[in-house]
């Protein structure tokens, strides 16, 4: 490679690079990202927890399939993906007598988003000419999949850890991989890690 084929490739290459890092993975996959949150009771010893199994009146799920007969196709979805992540932190499903409980619900919602950096003319952050459209904010339209997982004290009969997860979906419903997804965001906050949580 002679000099000047150097000294054109490499600006290219660092521009690329510097692209890359400013988009981040999400350039790759925006769909990946999950919102998630959680809530706990810090009087629990959570590393006490070895084994667990469904809440017994878990409620009907997003698409109308009961705790007993038959199952919906998100309710085996939810059940798969929650037995998995369980298993991986080393909790068993258990039938009888388990430390916690575990209980799901979901829904998917449609949801709104307004962009406040947009002119009306298709130039964002104020560029444009002119003043027609100024001021004028676009709606975009999606669905959103929300999960919230409760884990349940079976002792005390007492809400112990809550973890709420939402993610863009396509459809109306939350098909196998973005369950997984959500499923997996939510339960990677579990059990608490702060210093609150007891040791």
């Amino acid at each position: 490679m002679n000099r000047i084929t150097r000294s054109l490739a490499r600006p290219v290459g660092l521009a690329v690079a510097a692209i890359a890092l400013l988009l981040g993975p999400s350039a790759c996959s925006p769909a990946a990202r999950v919102g998630v949150t959680n809530d706990f009771d810090h009087a629990v010893n959570f590393r006490a927890f070895k084994t667990w199994a469904w809440y017994p009146q878990q409620p009907r799920d997003a698409e109308g399939g009961p705790a007993k007969g038959y199952e919906s196709f998100l309710d085996k979805r939810m059940r798969a993906a929650v037995a998995a992540e369980m298993t991986a932190k080393g909790l068993t499903e258990v039938t009888t007598a388990p430390d916690i409980y575990v209980a799901y619900s979901a829904r998917v919602e449609d949801k709104q988003q307004v962009s406040p950096y947009y002119n009306g003319l298709g130039y964002p952050y104020g560029y444009g000419y002119g003043y027609y459209g100024r001021g004028y904010s676009p709606v975009t339209q999606y669905k959103a999949g929300t999960v919230v997982i409760d884990i349940i004290d079976a002792r005390r009969k007492e809400l112990a850890w809550r973890g709420t997860g939402q993610a863009q979906v396509d459809q109306n419903t939350i098909d196998e991989a973005e369950t997984h997804r959500i499923v997996n965001g939510i339960l990677s906050t579990y059990p608490p890690q702060n210093n609150n949580a007891r040791r």
